[in-house]
């Protein structure tokens, strides 16, 4: 029987919703996952990542998506905004997971293109991501709905005594018609003049 999927949008979490959300993080981060922790995390530190991102969530700073699997959290993602000021119409994309019993039912990209459309709904203009340069399924991913790569941080993250480069990728997802697109052109707030060469 094909199972149940369907995606949920707490603005919450119960002690349920809790254990089940550490569940899949810690099962994933066991798998070896490339999901921010060298280390599976303990309950505590679960608990505490998850109200900080549940109460940006009340703030309409970030968005977290879970997907049930048959009522079970098995996959989740999010978007958060940039705190800066300047760079409130950006998000970034994280925590994207399954867990490794799930694999193969396309919870990646159901998450990450529901994410795609809340944060479009939300206002936001550009989301970024940074994904791990071994971890080639999911740039595949991301690149299959629209992602392309703007840099690598060559060889700085860190897993013992590895090294892997930092793939940096961005999605626009539209602007206000009053919007001025000024690039890297001269002038503008902030602008300075280029440095003349002595000789």
């Amino acid at each position: 029987m094909k199972p149940k999927i369907e995606l949920f949008w707490p603005v919450s979490a119960d002690e349920a919703l809790r254990a089940e959300v550490h569940r899949v993080l810690r099962a994933v981060v066991e798998a070896g996952g490339a999901v921010g922790y060298l280390e599976p995390p303990g309950r505590d530190e679960a608990d505490a990542w998850l109200a900080g991102v549940l109460e940006a969530v009340q703030r309409d700073d970030a968005a977290l998506a879970l997907a049930l699997v048959d009522g079970q959290v098995e996959g989740m993602g999010l978007w958060m905004r940039e705190s800066a000021q300047i760079f409130r119409h950006s998000a970034e994309i994280g925590k994207i997971m399954a867990h490794p019993s799930a694999r193969g039912l396309g919870l990646g990209r159901l998450v990450v293109s529901a994410l795609i459309d809340h944060a479009r709904q939300a206002g936001i203009e550009t989301l970024t991501l940074g994904a791990r340069g071994n971890n080639l399924g999911a740039i595949e991913l991301y690149e299959r709905l629209g992602f392309r790569e703007w840099g690598r941080l060559p060889n700085v993250i860190e897993v013992g005594d590895l090294r892997f480069d930092d793939v940096r990728m961005y999605l626009e997802l539209g602007r206000d018609a009053k919007v001025v697109l000024h690039g890297s052109q001269a002038g503008g707030p902030g602008s300075s003049p280029r440095q003349r060469s002595r000789t």
